[in-house]
């Protein structure tokens, strides 16, 4: 262990927002070590802007709350954690913790239960990452490096802490966090990490909790470096992990969504996760509406029982949320009626909740190349800039092209149906016989044509029936049933 002090590494307090300070603060009043620790550290080193900061103390969770009463909750039961509340942000206070014991591991070496408490050292080794096990203390300005962590920020390396076969088994994330950490900070993977990158080890990751996999592919969309990433999950071999029937090919509409969320989080928009997943499955989602179709479901009820499948297969591999699946759906039957609106609701659909996502999903789409969505990405593009005088002449322009559609549809269809008419009449029927309009005379021919038919039969086997026999002029006579005595009923 090596201590350094905090400005020879680029570290002040100054860059140190109040909550944090405060939660270290109460920590050490209290007679308890306390530290910032993890990504915090390290993107401050880098001269990035950490998202947040994580504290870490010789305090147990239960000690933890008496300090801080009411503004601390634990939460966790494999990981037991304590969250701070600092007003409205939010510190999570781990406490140091000691190798798990093999009783609460799994077969295949995976932690089931960790919380063994233990000393900063036990703590250190484990870590994943060694870029992530820098120890802060901002008030005594040290910072203290157990595994030479600065050098590898330096030399921009990624490395596990320990034999990278039994890091991952311990806890298959880590497999995800890897291309998550080399995409984000442009980082080198250990050669000690890539040999073991095969598929029998991203197999590991179908022991995950599929909800704990969903908070981690959020993380890789939200990152701001999405679009560097999803090459590296289908080179890895985990794309075939989070995702169930999406095929392993980056499509032009994925590759263009996943820029426009990097460039949205680059200059401080806000996104939905969700909105990425609704990208990639948007293939699946018309296979199987095609599916439906092609039965005779109606289109509504088609689209809707699509998007039900789809969400249901997903959710074998990450679990989505039931606000994120409603949100989804949404965003999927906006297109129908962005793409067809009729005149008289265009405003309204305008102000509607999902017209935003909407709207930006289809402008993506043309963008991309799909030629169903007719330019009217542009079209709605061009209608929200407009004044309301403009709105209502290009609206009216709108409905008199679509009668001029709907005209000129009507005229082919009218067209198509003569043709087939024609082609009709040209056939010359095999019997020139008119036939008999009396349902009487109809009855009469058809027991004629039976009797001959009978005949021709009969003569051609030898039997000797001809077209006089009485079987053949028998009538059916009705039976008087009140002298019949039925048996019991079953």
């Amino acid at each position: 262990m090596q201590t350094l002090r905090a400005s020879k590494c680029g570290l002040s307090t100054t860059q140190l927002p109040a909550y944090i300070l405060d939660v270290i603060d109460a920590l050490t009043k209290a007679g308890y070590e306390a530290y910032i620790v993890g990504g915090g550290v390290r993107d401050l080193m880098l001269g990035l802007n950490p998202k947040d900061f994580d504290a870490v103390t010789n305090a147990t969770p239960s000690q933890v709350k008496e300090v801080f009463g009411r503004r601390c909750r634990i939460i966790g039961r494999r990981f037991e954690l304590a969250h701070v509340y600092s007003g409205r942000e939010l510190v999570e206070v781990a406490t140091f913790r000691a190798p798990p014991k093999r009783a609460v591991t799994s077969a295949a070496g995976m932690i089931l239960r960790d919380n063994n408490w233990g000393t900063i050292e036990q703590d250190f080794a484990r870590r994943d990452f060694s870029i992530n096990a820098l120890y802060y203390q901002p008030r005594k300005g040290i910072v203290l490096d157990f595994c030479h962590a600065v050098d590898d920020i330096k030399s921009k390396t990624l490395r596990l802490l320990g034999d990278p076969i039994v890091r991952f088994e311990e806890d298959p994330v880590r497999m995800l966090r890897t291309l998550r950490f080399a995409a984000k900070l442009n980082f080198n993977i250990d050669p000690a990490i890539l040999e073991i990158f095969t598929p029998e080890m991203t197999q590991l990751l179908r022991d995950v909790s599929p909800h704990r996999l969903y908070d981690e592919s959020q993380k890789l969309f939200t990152m701001g470096h999405l679009n560097r990433v999803l090459p590296m999950l289908i080179d890895f071999g985990i794309w075939r992990q989070l995702f169930a029937d999406i095929k392993p090919d980056i499509t032009p509409f994925i590759e263009l969504a996943a820029k426009n969320t990097d460039q949205r989080i680059a200059i401080g928009k806000t996104i939905n996760p969700a909105f990425f997943y609704a990208v990639l499955l948007w293939k699946p989602f018309l296979e199987r509406c095609d599916f439906y179709l092609s039965k005779g479901v109606i289109p509504a009820e088609a689209r809707a029982q699509a998007g039900l499948d789809v969400l249901k297969r997903q959710a074998t591999r990450t679990v989505i949320p039931r606000f994120a699946e409603t949100f989804i759906r949404e965003v999927w039957e906006m297109q129908t009626r962005l793409l067809n609106p009729k005149p008289q609701q265009i405003a309204a659909l305008s102000n509607h909740a999902r017209f935003r996502a909407g709207f930006d999903f289809l402008l993506l789409r043309e963008r991309s190349g799909d030629a169903q969505t007719q330019e009217m990405g542009t079209w709605w593009d061009q209608y929200q800039t407009m004044s309301t005088d403009e709105k209502e002449r290009v609206i009216a322009q709108y409905n008199r092209q679509r009668a001029k559609s709907r005209r000129k549809a009507a005229q082919e269809e009218h067209l198509e149906q003569q043709l087939n008419a024609a082609q009709t009449a040209e056939i010359e029927p095999l019997v020139n016989e008119p036939e008999p309009r009396s349902r009487r005379a109809r009855k009469a021919k058809q027991q004629e044509d039976a009797r001959a038919q009978v005949a021709s039969t009969s003569s051609s086997n030898g039997s000797g029936i001809g077209a006089d026999h009485p079987i053949l002029k028998r009538k059916r006579v009705q039976r008087d049933l009140s002298q019949v005595i039925f048996g019991p009923t079953q």
